[in-house]
């Protein structure tokens, strides 16, 4: 996975992508990792996009600290009074997403932004088409993202795989009915908990379809322990220890005070993170019984959390759910033979692809070693699957029942219910931050 990283990294530019570029009067380069003036320029554009404020001096050392691994695109115009400080950025790395019963290598999206002045050009377009054939290239089976703004990535062929729920707890009314967990809580310093919580999440993320590992310098920034960190004295840190003294569970969270009424002050769950059942209990019973709090807020969540069977009164929770972890397959034979499928069958997938990245006509045999193969003609006796890779991309992960989408009239099959059986799956997708 290193070898196939570090080879995308530094992967020349689509020959297409750049001769579209330059056709339209701008220039498309990759910024070189050792380049501080061009990655700040590029930092600059990234945080306009975005509607953050100019970044100062600590803050573009910190990125570009812990950026290096990042394959970064730049977009400049020539023409531009500011011709140095690009009109588009994309940034994109070497990731693994977990699939129910296995793990895929992806390319991961970060970063894309165009700005105001160069919109409806096709600029966007072919940033993407152009790394996303690169990606292919080399070797990803997948590409995956977390989108700002929802309606932006479906044309591309990603679907939103993975939802996220956002709970309001009401405290006092929620009463805690779940299991007494055995170990301990304990406070730890922000440094303590960012130094625990790679071990810990290497542990959990393989087992989680959805996930993915998690990006370099996001630790820091999640625990605010960079130099560039803002208000990081508002977080607290609490760890789960097991009997055995096993750390099997961590909870970021920040608490902001009622001025009218101290003792119905709220809490934030920034993360938490739970390698076995007790830690779960455990932590979030720990913050649910927290003196003064009234309202507890926690986002990035399943959508079949355990907690809902742990409250006594489920009315005390206000859920919203919403799409977040984006997948988009870019490589059919390899995306398919790297999840586990739990019962024999053989299907043929008739794949439609925009892009021309990943059409075609496949043969999954699913079961104990899944393979696919590419055919020109689907075989007679076989049932057919008629789909985009948009809806591909969604049922890979879990996160959607195939019979959903033949009803909601986003693929043809004639068994839905076969299709479903085969896709099934006892995890519930999740991704529990933000890239």
């Amino acid at each position: 996975m290193s070898d196939l990283t570090e080879t995308f990294r530094t992967a020349p530019l689509d020959d297409a992508l750049r001769q579209a570029v330059e056709a339209q009067g701008l220039a498309v380069t990759r910024v070189e990792d050792g380049d501080r003036e061009s990655t700040d320029r590029w930092l600059d554009a990234v945080s306009r996009g975005f509607l953050d404020g100019e970044r100062n001096d600590t803050q573009r050392q910190a990125f570009f600290d812990h950026t290096a691994y990042r394959r970064k695109i730049a977009v400049t115009d020539p023409g531009a009074p500011v011709p140095d400080v690009p009109v588009a950025t994309f940034a994109s790395w070497g990731a693994e997403l977990t699939l129910p019963g296995g793990v895929v290598p992806a390319c991961a999206i970060s970063s894309v932004t165009v700005a105001p002045t160069h919109r409806r050009r096709g600029v966007l377009r072919r940033l993407m088409t152009g790394e996303l054939r690169t990606a292919a290239s080399l070797g990803f089976p997948v590409a995956v993202l977390t989108a700002s703004e929802a309606g932006i990535y479906g044309r591309f062929g990603f679907a939103p795989a993975a939802a996220a729920a956002t709970w309001e707890i009401d405290v006092r009314r929620a009463r805690w009915i779940g299991p007494e967990a055995p170990g301990r809580i304990d406070f730890l310093t922000r440094e303590a908990g960012c130094a625990a919580a790679p071990a810990l999440h290497e542990r959990v993320r393989r087992e989680v379809p959805g996930e993915i590992d998690m990006p370099g310098g996001h630790w820091e920034r999640m625990f605010r322990t960079r130099a560039d960190a803002e208000k990081a004295e508002e977080l607290r840190v609490v760890q789960y220890r097991s009997p055995d003294g096993e750390v099997d569970g961590l909870a970021l969270y920040r608490v902001a005070e009622n001025d009218d009424d101290y003792a119905a002050s709220s809490a934030t769950v920034v993360y938490l993170l739970a390698a076995t059942d007790a830690a779960y209990a455990g932590l979030w019973r720990f913050l649910l019984s927290m003196d003064l709090i009234g309202t507890l807020t926690a986002s990035e969540l399943s959508v079949d959390e355990p907690l809902w069977w742990m409250i006594a009164d489920q009315r005390a929770a206000t859920i919203t759910v919403r799409d977040h972890q984006y997948v988009r397959v870019l490589d059919v034979p390899a995306a398919l033979s790297s999840r586990r499928y739990d019962v024999d069958d053989t299907i043929v997938f008739e794949v439609a692809d925009a892009l021309g990245i990943a059409d075609g006509v496949f043969v999954l045999s699913a079961g104990g070693e899944p393979g696919v193969d590419a055919v020109d003609e689907p075989p007679v006796g076989l049932p057919v699957v008629r789909l985009g890779i948009a809806e591909l991309s969604a049922i890979l992960v879990g996160g959607v029942s195939p019979a959903t989408l033949a009803r909601a009239g986003r693929l043809e099959t004639d068994d839905p219910a076969r299709l479903t059986r085969l896709f099934a799956s006892t995890a519930t997708p999740r991704l529990s931050f933000w890239y």
